[in-house]
């Protein structure tokens, strides 16, 4: 079974990332989407939240599995018996830096490649940290999450700002 990992902090998960999903999960028997910890981003929800967000709007793909880890990549792939990490790249300044990930990553574990798929046009400009800057000014953001969280990122930035009042 040709086994793949996508990682990626997903706070929330974006259109952006359901295209990258939806194209690897044609390429591999199976898919895992991996809610990994960037201790440089404040999380707008918990990872565990990260994870039942990412189900609600992958549920549609059957060989797409969500988890967490809170370790090292390279690590998880060898647990996972997975060879292969999914990066969806949406400019060149992206690339600089997941290139230097891959190439840490296959040190520590010689037997991990990575897959760069580039974003499609239309995503190129989308991040979470752009979704959630639209949900702070209240925007519609129909058009930049998967339909089935946009309620629960629209419910935690209240939540969020009505803490900080």
């Amino acid at each position: 079974m040709r086994t793949a990992i996508y990682p990626g902090s997903f706070d929330p998960v974006t259109l952006g990332h359901l295209n990258i999903i939806k194209r690897a999960a044609a390429c591999f028997d199976r898919l895992i989407v991996c809610v990994m910890i960037n201790s440089k981003k404040q999380g707008m929800f918990t990872p565990q939240e990260r994870v039942e967000l990412l189900r609600k709007s992958t549920a549609r793909f059957p060989n797409v599995e969500v988890d967490y880890s809170d370790g090292l990549l390279a690590a998880y792939a060898r647990r996972r018996r997975a060879h292969v990490v999914v990066k969806g790249l949406r400019a060149v300044s992206d690339f600089e830096q997941e290139v230097q990930m891959a190439v840490i990553n296959r040190k520590l574990n010689p037997g991990l490649e990575t897959m760069f798929l580039a974003s499609s046009e239309k995503y190129t400009y989308l991040s979470s940290t752009i979704v959630k800057e639209m949900a702070r000014y209240g925007a519609d953001l129909g058009e930049f999450l998967p339909r089935e969280i946009v309620e629960d990122v629209n419910r935690r930035m209240q939540e969020l700002q009505e803490r900080k009042d």
